[in-house]
């Protein structure tokens, strides 16, 4: 037992796992094993994103059937029939095949585990960042700026995807932005009311009132916003957010101002491209940015819609709930992260009694 660290084996003995047991043969260690695994994986759910399907990362530690005669004398034979094909030699419980290194990227281990069930993950976006080439022309426009703000369309624009530009973008390079100035609707998603606590670039929003309900004055407030701090506050660049070709009338009428537009490719025709690549104006898409690393705001906004059912939950469809606050989030999720949503944060509330009495019930977050 000299090889083992004996420090590690006091302290799983504290935890309450007896590891040095007299008279026991491996077979008999490799079953407790397999029980201890079983019975604490899903301890670790909680450490994976809901994006990612939770039952294909435990199948690859748990083994079906271990206590079954054979099972782990199987599994042991395949694993050194196969042994190069294991992640560093280590086992795992998959059907082992020559994929190179499982690890080498996020999506290449995505994609072999998925198909390993049959199953295609096909949100790149989750893991894949927007090029190096397209993070530099961004910092290059705010380094060869005097003031720079960024104006956002909330109307034309995902409050989400914007947060992914600002979290996979250089801290200290967005610290030289003056202000993100948000002009916003009623109509649009609560999720813009969050953003100011996810960044440390100070933040103006701007509710534009209606005068109809058919009529949003959001284009008119913002281009007039853009001028006033244009010829009043000296900011003489500014990266707009938005994929309405309506600001083209204010960027080829305010010359002398400097522009870089972010757009989503859904929303953006070839015409504005065009007309910005004429006249040297550097555009980029805000879905190109890594999106699998802002759970946090996303987060945020889902229990905050979540609270406010919660006052009424007992007459509600758990199920239903999630969808209704993802579709009031504005937040595009698969079955599965619904599902995964549902299985920790609704079916996990809890029902708490204050001092006085008094119920309420709680998110386990």
């Amino acid at each position: 037992m000299d090889f083992y660290d004996q420090d590690n084996i006091k302290q799983l003995e504290k935890w309450g796992f007896e590891i040095i047991k007299p008279n026991y043969r491996s077979e008999k260690y490799m079953l407790d094993l397999a029980g201890l695994i079983s019975a604490n994986i899903d301890n670790c759910f909680e450490l994976f994103p809901d994006w990612v399907n939770w039952n294909y990362i435990k199948d690859l530690f748990v083994i079906p059937q271990y206590t079954k005669k054979g099972v782990l004398k199987s599994e042991f034979n395949i694993y050194m029939k196969n042994i190069e094909y294991y992640p560093f030699q280590m086992y795992i419980h998959w059907k082992p095949e020559d994929h190179g290194s499982i690890l080498y990227t996020d999506g290449k281990f995505l994609g072999i585990i998925y198909r390993q069930h049959n199953d295609i993950f096909t949100d790149f976006t989750k893991y894949k960042d927007a090029h190096s080439e397209t993070k530099n022309n961004i910092y290059d426009f705010i380094d060869r700026s005097y003031k720079t703000a960024i104006a956002v369309d909330c109307e034309n624009s995902d409050v989400y995807k914007l947060y992914s530009v600002l979290k996979n973008l250089n801290q200290d390079e967005l610290s030289k932005i003056e202000k993100i100035v948000l002009y916003d609707d009623y109509h649009t998603t609560s999720g813009w009311d969050w953003l100011e606590k996810f960044t440390k670039i100070p933040i103006e929003h701007i509710e534009v009132n209606r005068v109809t309900d058919q009529k949003s004055l959001v284009d008119i407030k913002m281009t007039a916003g853009v001028c006033t701090d244009y010829y009043e506050n000296n900011i003489t660049s500014f990266i707009l957010v938005s994929s309405d070709s309506d600001y083209w009338g204010l960027i080829s009428t305010l010359t002398k101002a400097e522009f870089l537009v972010m757009y989503e490719h859904s929303k953006c025709g070839q015409a504005i491209k065009r007309a910005l690549s004429e006249h040297n104006i550097y555009y980029c898409s805000i879905d190109d940015f890594c999106s699998g690393n802002i759970e946090e705001l996303k987060k945020a906004v889902l229990f905050s819609c979540l609270e406010k059912y919660l006052p009424e939950i007992i007459s509600l469809n758990g199920k239903e709930l999630v969808r209704k606050i993802y579709e009031e989030a504005r937040i595009s999720a698969s079955e599965k992260e619904m599902e995964n949503f549902y299985d920790r944060y609704i079916k996990t509330l809890r029902l708490r009694v204050d001092n006085d009495g008094n119920f309420t019930v709680e998110i386990c977050k």
